[in-house]
């Protein structure tokens, strides 16, 4: 029996994906004047479909307890350098309207997961308490 299905698990992966996205387009943009400085991007490649495919189950120590399973989380999303382009004469390759578009997209993907898990937690707070 799988209490709460793979739902909460991805929900809980991509939040955790869109959140170092976050971090990685804040550090990109207070560094959009250090000469020199790379631009960064988060890769999320197969990582959520990865770790749906992988899962465990837990042992069992005794026969009333439920039975359940849990995603494991052996790859990480990798934070990676453009090292290719250069926007300025100081080396810095950093687009400031590029990164705000991406963190205005990320912001907004943050938003609908967040109210996805929300109303998951609903259904079951309703769930137990028996419709009320």
């Amino acid at each position: 029996m799988d209490l709460y299905g793979k739902t909460i698990q991805t929900l809980d992966r991509s939040l955790d994906y869109a959140n170092l996205k976050n971090q990685t387009i804040a550090n990109n943009i207070a560094n959009a004047d250090t000469p020199g400085y790379k631009s960064e991007t988060v890769s999320f490649k197969d990582t959520l479909q990865e770790a749906m495919d992988t899962s465990f189950t837990a042992k069992r120590t005794n026969l009333k307890h439920l039975a359940f399973g849990s995603t494991a989380q052996t790859s990480e999303f990798q934070v990676t350098k453009k090292e290719d382009t250069t926007y300025t004469n100081s080396g810095n390759n950093v687009d400031i309207d590029k990164e705000m578009s991406e963190l205005a997209d990320n912001q907004l993907y943050y938003q609908a997961l967040v109210d996805r898990m929300s109303g998951k937690f609903n259904s079951l707070s309703k769930v137990i308490k028996g419709g009320n």
